[in-house]
């Protein structure tokens, strides 16, 4: 009995990304993530893989100014897009206020969750300048911290709102 294959579902794309303010050009596989396109051919590895189930937040990214988990969302499905990443929150040599906020009030342990926090509390920050707590903890609803930093990644959020944060 001869076996037939299957031609591969997976075929090669040309697509443009535009990646905290920079348009690039990639080809990637149609079936290759967000994730996988800004770590491997982007370079950009602030963007962390923690479950790749889009149950952790790790890898949680800005698009159009929505946190999205970026394991789970494929890299063609993004072009047109503006995304941001937690590289792209540094400008000139210089940490953004609500990452120097997260040093501050102590929220980093481990790092793996860090950017996703940040880039989900950013998320929050560019819509509402004066979040309560309850708004914090939902924006942050969909990012596990395994060291358990949620008290000071709140007191971090609140106090970047403080200072003028998105403003």
């Amino acid at each position: 009995m001869a076996v037939r294959s299957t031609p591969s579902p997976t075929l090669s794309k040309e697509i443009i990304l535009n990646v905290n303010g920079m348009e690039h050009e990639l080809i990637v596989e149609s079936r290759t993530t967000l994730a996988e396109a800004l770590r491997i051919n982007l370079g950009l590895t602030g963007t962390k893989l923690g479950c790749n189930r889009a149950m952790c937040g790790s890898c949680t990214v800005i698009a159009d100014g929505l946190p999205i988990f970026s394991c789970t969302t494929l890299a063609v499905e993004t072009q047109g897009k503006s995304i941001q990443t937690i590289e792209g929150l540094e400008k000139n040599g210089k940490l953004d206020p609500l990452q120097v906020s997260f040093i501050e009030e102590d929220a980093v342990q481990c790092g793996i969750c860090i950017p996703g926090m940040i880039m989900s509390s950013k998320a929050l920050l560019d819509k509402c300048d004066n979040p309560t707590e309850e708004e914090v903890m939902d924006a942050i609803a969909g990012n596990l911290c395994r060291c358990g930093t949620y008290p000071n990644t709140i007191k971090a959020v609140l106090a970047a709102a403080k200072m003028g944060y998105g403003r």
